[in-house]
């Protein structure tokens, strides 16, 4: 018989199939003898009823008359081997996948065949089998509809009381192999999608319910898993740690998107499910708690990755109960979730300063100091009366569990560290941008922005409605007046009884008091000198959402804030012109110019809330030296931002319109006076092979190896905003003009006589740009090699005092003469009338 099966016959036809099938039923048991042909006739049986389905429909007919499928479940029975077994599975797969008919879809799904082998008890010791039992699942999914979903149920009294597909597949939900539950997820998907009303009541009452809590807590493993993978990366931070943390905040994003997905299936019992597991097992008694929890708490999950989590979740998981329900929460003490928290709060908790938050805050209570800081009065503290914000840090502890969460954010803004603040910053922008929030919600949060605040009383005032035009031309204007609030009190009072959140809140400060609180931490965070220059543009961007209009909408002491650091910042950026790298300040200044126009006026963040989590990684300060002059760069780097992020806002403050461009005055012609013209040098600039005359040139010796001296020419020369030190090579048969065979950037030379030998000019010769100015030269940044970092030392030998003096002066004079030319081009931008 088995050499029958290879005899010559047309592939693709009715006579094959029928042979094939003939074949199979004549077969008893399947063992190691005959498991080669059972697995070549599954195979090649679905090659023909797939070239049927397009080609010629009495194939299929054949298929159901003959009941194949009951054959291919006899031979599953009396299979000896799990290769039969896996080659059945992939068969149906095959087939169901391709089948194009309806009527075939049909036929395959109305007898109990399929779900035989859903329920089989398969050997998924074996990953392989169990891979093709995931795979025919998933195919079997795919073709549900309203209509085919219910040849696979169940029913009794009209209710649907099993669908052993459903059933079956979320058993792997949890699957510890990634691969397994992205599959189980697409099949859920599939049936929540099929739209049938009687299906989905199935699948939202017990016990299959319970898959949408136990979705919730495995979410909630991952973030906790997360949090300790965030803590230990300090500690050892390697691109391993890194590497593990994106992988783990990718799965967290799916199963978020996820979870997003099951909503828009647009089963409403689902999405109440959802929020209801998500607040209760995850927002309610771990992240809100872990905002104000030591980071040496039983906290399970830490300040920052609380931050990213709820950023994700209100972008993320769209239903609007939800993030409504979040924010309203906010409006809580810390110690109003204690009971829900796994970790218990130190110390007593007074009631006093809560009820502050009802008092107008104190404008004079925030006072500028020198270089950009900012030095609080802390009440009944009379001996701490000025403390900078990074002490403040230790002084509070955030565990004052008193305190409103909101405050807690705005605590977070004004005296948190770099990770803190953008966490804070990330959560506010958020709910900002999160439509499903109600309007008056970002109003008692106080980061309703100034245009839907006016729009919206407009409109009220244009129908008529109550106190609209009144509300509009007030300054202390809001929208929790009279009726507005009963959206804010039914969110307050479903926490406390659905929620079981203990204790009940007052709505405290009218938005407009809450709104300048908001307003005061921002404008105080922008005078911070101990963040960093990304954090502080999130920052503007959220003061330009809120005040989108001009000086007006500022308080008189905001202005003045304001005001200070600009200054203090552009008289630090005023000596960067006599600094290392003047000859890139310009460029760099422009080029932020535009960056921080497109982050201050886009629409939404510039960054996503992972970032708050992986953090911009510079090289260690044990690889580069404080001196050093990438150090420097990176320094007057980050103040170029941070006096164009000021400058920006002044501008703004002002009403007057942000040009595309700073002001940067143009250029101007070499002076016939000066080295550079003597030399002979046009605007290209000098590079190696250039000739030039050598007037002004001094003979010097100097060695790039050891023991290998040779003799140039020295020249330092300026042009406009560029500068170089010069060592030519003098040509032997035209007197007085050399060849330049080396050339390095004048700024930053730091030239120095040495103290034993009065003949030696040491000059120090930094890099001609800066590697994270110039990504594609560097490479990816943090990856680059040492080496490029480190800056070049010369040593130059004169043939007297007078002369090494001589070369000292020179560079001196033309650094001035760089410096000047930089401060004269700037002076537009530095000169802002205030």
């Amino acid at each position: 018989m088995w050499f029958s099966f290879w005899r010559s016959r047309d592939r693709f036809s009715l006579d094959e199939l029928r042979y094939l099938a003939d074949q199979l039923q004549k077969v008893q048991i399947v063992n190691e003898v005959n498991k080669d042909f059972v697995i070549e006739a599954l195979r090649s049986i679905a090659e023909l009823l797939t070239y049927g389905d397009q080609h010629d429909s009495s194939f299929f007919e054949f298929f159901m008359e003959k009941q194949v499928m009951g054959e291919f479940i006899r031979v599953l029975n009396i299979s000896k081997t799990v290769t039969v077994s896996l080659q059945l599975l992939q068969t149906i797969s095959i087939l169901i996948q391709n089948l194009k008919s309806e009527h075939a879809i049909y036929y395959m799904f109305s007898n109990e065949h399929v779900n035989y082998l859903i329920t089989y008890s398969f050997d998924f010791r074996n990953e392989e089998l169990l891979s093709y039992y995931i795979s025919f699942l998933r195919a079997i999914s795919g073709k549900l509809n309203k209509n085919t979903v219910s040849l696979l149920v169940k029913t009794q009294d009209e209710e649907v009381v099993s669908l052993p597909l459903y059933v079956e597949a979320i058993r792997f939900a949890f699957h510890e192999e990634s691969m397994v539950r992205t599959a189980v997820r697409a099949l859920t998907l599939n049936v929540y999608h099929a739209g049938d009303d009687f299906v989905n009541k199935f699948i939202t009452g017990a016990p299959h319910s319970d898959y949408f809590s136990n979705l919730v807590s495995f979410f909630r493993e991952q973030c906790i898993n997360l949090s300790k993978l965030v803590s230990e990366c300090p500690k050892n931070p390697c691109s391993e740690s890194v590497s593990a943390i994106r992988a783990t905040v990718d799965e967290i994003e799916d199963n978020l998107y996820y979870f997003s997905d099951v909503i828009s299936a647009g089963i409403p019992v689902v999405g109440r499910l959802i929020t209801d597991n998500i607040l209760q097992l995850l927002i309610l008694p771990l992240l809100f708690p872990a905002l104000q929890i030591d980071a040496d708490s039983n906290m399970k999950i830490s300040a920052v990755t609380s931050l990213y989590l709820l950023c994700c979740i209100l972008r993320i998981v769209k239903i609007k109960d939800l993030s409504n329900t979040i924010a309203a929460a906010l409006l809580y003490p810390l110690e109003a979730f204690a009971s829900n928290s796994e970790a218990k709060l130190n110390g007593y908790v007074s009631g006093n300063d809560w009820a502050r938050e009802n008092e107008e805050p104190d404008i004079d209570s925030v006072t500028p100091v020198n270089a950009g800081q900012l030095c609080l009065d802390i009440p009944n503290k009379a001996s701490s009366s000025q403390v900078h914000p990074e002490d403040i840090i230790t002084e509070k502890n955030f565990s004052r569990s008193h305190l409103p969460l909101r405050e807690t954010l705005l605590s977070y803004v004004t005296d948190g560290d770099d990770v803190r603040v953008m966490g804070s910053l990330s959560v506010l922008a958020t709910l900002l941008q999160t439509k499903e929030l109600d309007e008056s919600m970002l109003d008692v949060l106080g980061i309703l922005p100034q245009r839907k605040k006016h729009k919206k009383l407009l409109l009220q005032a244009l129908v008529g409605e109550g106190s609209g035009e009144e509300q509009l031309f007030s300054s202390e204007s809001g929208f929790l007046r009279d009726g507005v609030s009963s959206e804010l009190d039914g969110y307050l009072q479903k926490l406390k009884e659905q929620y079981g959140v203990p204790c009940s809140v007052a709505v405290g400060a009218s938005p407009c008091i809450q709104r300048n609180r908001v307003l005061d931490a921002l404008v105080n965070l922008l005078c911070r000198s101990n963040i960093s220059a990304e954090t502080l543009w999130d920052g503007g961007w959220l003061l330009r959402q809120l005040l989108p209009y001009n000086e007006a909408e500022f308080k008189s002491h905001h202005l003045k804030l304001l005001k200070d650091s600009y200054r203090n910042c552009t008289s630090v950026l005023l000596q960067e012109t006599k600094g290392i790298w003047p000859d890139l300040l310009i460029t760099v200044l422009c080029d932020e110019w535009k960056k921080c126009k497109r982050a201050i006026e886009a629409s939404s963040p510039r960054k996503e809330p992972k970032c708050i989590l992986l953090p911009f990684q510079k090289l260690n300060s044990e690889d580069i030296p404080a001196e050093s002059s990438f150090a420097a760069g990176e320094r007057m780097s980050e103040l170029v931002k941070v006096f164009v992020l000021l400058h920006q806002l002044q501008i703004f403050s002002l009403g007057r319109p942000l040009p595309e461009q700073p002001p940067i005055h143009p250029p101007i012609n070499i002076p016939e006076i000066s080295r550079a013209r003597a030399a002979g040098l046009d605007v290209s600039g000098p590079k190696p092979g250039t000739e030039i005359r050598l007037v002004h040139a001094l003979p010097c010796r100097i060695a790039f190896e050891r023991g290998k001296e040779r003799h140039f020419c020295f020249l330092a020369v300026s042009m406009g905003t560029l500068g170089w030190v010069l060592l030519a090579e003098e040509l032997p048969l035209k007197q007085h003009y050399g060849v330049v065979r080396v050339a390095a950037p004048l700024a930053g030379t730091n030239p120095r006589i040495d103290d034993k030998h009065s003949r030696w000019l040491h000059l120090r010769i930094r890099p001609s740009t800066l590697p994270f100015l110039d990504p594609p030269k560097s490479g990816t940044h943090g990856k680059m090699g040492i080496k490029t970092l480190v800056d070049g030392r010369w040593t130059l030998a004169f043939r007297d005092d007078e002369s090494c003096n001589t070369a000292l002066s020179m560079i001196l004079e033309e650094i001035n003469l760089q410096g000047s030319e930089v401060e004269r081009r700037l002076k537009s931008v530095l000169d802002l009338e205030l």
